[in-house]
């Protein structure tokens, strides 16, 4: 007696196993992929910058508002982990940069690297009434003592360094013959405003 209803073939149970087949090749190949993302992840992470190196290299912005004329900034702000010096100069601390009997290795700044164009002239700055320099000795990356004006050696006042000695004037231009070899640095600055100013 023969049975109406038709016999499968191999050739018909034949689809199904290849679409469960197509499933666990895509299903593999998705937790592979999203597996493999998971490891290089450390990687990736590694080279990028974190959030303490990011604010490192940040723009630093200071209001000078309440410095007064004769007046270092305090407490000193930092740009990029180096401290950085803001001096209010007085007229008598500018006729003493032009005026100075020190003999200073490079009085008109001709190291490129020491300073951005805007402040390769005698006050080394912008605005001559402000002094912006990186508070560091170019000797050994000691910190620099401001001296006033009457208590230097020639009574022009500067900055003195007491760990070996190293001596710059109230521009920081290096003084000749002491262990420093070059000015100090002028950080990259702007004045946002007449008192607001922009480090980096």
């Amino acid at each position: 007696m023969a049975s109406d209803v038709p016999l499968m073939s191999a050739s018909m149970k034949e689809p199904s196993n290849i679409d469960r087949r197509y499933f666990l090749i895509q299903s593999t190949a998705a937790v592979g992929t999203v597996g493999a993302g998971f490891a290089v992840w450390p990687f990736l992470s590694y080279w990028s910058p974190s959030e303490k190196a990011k604010a490192m290299g940040a723009a630093v912005k200071i209001d000078l508002s309440k410095l007064q004329p004769g007046e270092m900034l305090t407490p000193v702000v930092a740009w990029r982990g180096k401290p950085v010096f803001i001096i209010r100069r007085t007229e008598a601390m500018l006729n003493s940069i032009k005026e100075t009997s020190l003999t200073l290795a490079d009085p008109n700044s001709e190291n490129p690297e020491m300073q951005p164009d805007f402040a390769v002239n005698p006050w080394r700055s912008s605005n001559p009434e402000y002094a912006v320099l990186l508070g560091l000795c170019t000797h050994l990356g000691c910190s620099p003592k401001l001296v006033s004006v009457g208590n230097f050696e020639d009574a022009s006042g500067g900055f003195f360094c007491p760990c070996h000695g190293s001596k710059f004037d109230l521009a920081g231009r290096v003084v000749a013959g002491v262990p420093a070899p070059t000015n100090m640095e002028v950080p990259p600055y702007r004045f946002e405003s007449d008192t607001v100013i922009v480090i980096g």
